[in-house]
């Protein structure tokens, strides 16, 4: 009887072991050892913005792809783990925990969205492990209160940037003196550039005859349109993604407008040549790159052979986004997610859409030319490089 005793708490004692070392949550460096290593990637796989998450799971997936055929990355082979965020900032915040402490990823690619990178700093910070967002342009995605966030970086210039390129274009190349802006009061992007495009406007010496604000979800701008219209601009700037630039154009048009549109990073998108091809021809729009650089057109030829679409803008900072990565990975010869976020402050690449230096005070990539592309006969034709400098 001792001896079933003796050996029942044993077993007890073996069997609470077990289930505490079970139940602790392990690092993700440990996959160290192990023989493949998990990438996190989150985005829009579901909404408005699908075409574009799509675009970017797709380009991760390939490029690791190829480099796993290629040997891997420190002799360890890659498995992406994709999350759908729905468009949504809780979804993004989900998403990541789930990567981070179920996935144990050593690094997340995305999202494209503001809003949804914003959202995730915290987890990031808890987690220990560095994001790179994609077309995310909102300051606030990686410095608050000139406080740089420690997990979150980018590979997209910003939208101070951004809005003082739309300005200065505006005003010193195309002669315009009187600006419109539409905008969505419910999204973190398209009120950060229309701030920056006012501020920079004004400053050079244009107006701002008017400033009307839609929410996301709205599918009638023609009062807003109307005010526009009587208030009499040069060109509407209307900072916000395709689909509503889609709807707002063709609604201009029809009120009899014929001002010059010209908008951000947020425009360029085969729907948005497919639903609005006459209402946008003539528009600008400040853009990452030129789709017709000869640096790029590989990267097109081969999307198009494997998934017979082409290749959206994020498909574009996606792959710089893994450029970074693995830059960063044989930097710091680890896969420790610190290690990764410590090299990853002072990494120097070449991208498809520029040299991305990143500063160690800002996480941005610092000095990237912004491209200049113009709508014409229903195609993007690239016009300059510009610099808001």
């Amino acid at each position: 009887m001792k001896k079933r005793v003796a050996l029942f708490f044993v077993c007890a004692i073996l069997t609470l072991s077990l289930t505490l070392t079970g139940c602790t949550p392990k690092p993700a460096d440990t996959q160290s050892g192990a023989e493949t290593v998990k990438v996190g990637w989150i985005g829009s796989l579901t909404g408005d913005q699908a075409v574009w998450g799509t675009c970017e799971l797709n380009t991760v997936k390939m490029l690791f792809d190829d480099i796993n055929a290629k040997g891997g990355i420190l002799g360890k082979q890659i498995e992406v783990v994709g999350y759908d965020t729905r468009g949504d900032a809780t979804e993004a915040v989900n998403a990541v925990r789930r990567l981070t402490s179920q996935d144990k990823v050593v690094a997340v690619i995305g999202p494209n969205a503001s809003g949804q990178a914003i959202s995730i700093s915290s987890v990031l910070e808890e987690m220990k492990v560095p994001d790179i967002a994609t077309v995310a342009t909102n300051p606030k995605v990686t410095v608050v209160d000139d406080k740089v966030k420690p997990f979150n970086f980018r590979v997209c210039f910003i939208d101070p940037y951004q809005g003082a390129v739309a300005a200065g274009y505006a005003y010193d190349i195309l002669g315009f003196r009187k600006a419109a802006v539409l905008y969505d009061v419910a999204d973190d992007y398209s009120q950060g550039l229309t701030e920056f495009f006012e501020k920079y406007f004004v400053e050079k010496g244009g107006e701002i005859v008017a400033s009307e604000a839609f929410k996301f979800g709205d599918v009638d701008f023609r009062p807003q349109l109307s005010r526009i219209k009587e208030a009499g601009p040069e060109v509407i700037f209307m900072p916000y993604f395709f689909k509503e630039v889609a709807l707002s154009a063709n609604q201009a048009r029809e009120l009899g407008i014929d001002a010059v549109l010209m908008g951000g990073d947020g425009w360029p998108s085969e729907v948005l040549l497919e639903m609005a091809k006459d209402a946008i021809e003539g528009s600008y729009f400040v853009n990452h790159l030129d789709f017709d650089d000869p640096d790029v057109q590989d990267f097109k030829a081969a999307y198009r052979a494997k998934y017979d679409l082409p290749v959206e803008l994020n498909g574009y900072l996606a792959y710089d986004a893994v450029q970074m990565l693995v830059s960063a990975i044989e930097k710091a010869n680890s896969f420790d997610p610190v290690a990764i976020r410590d090299a990853l402050e002072t990494t120097q690449v070449k991208g498809i859409t520029g040299q991305i230096n990143v500063s160690k005070e800002t996480h941005n990539p610092e000095g990237k030319d912004a491209a200049i592309i113009k709508i014409v006969d229903g195609g993007y034709v690239f016009q300059q490089k510009y610099s808001a400098d």
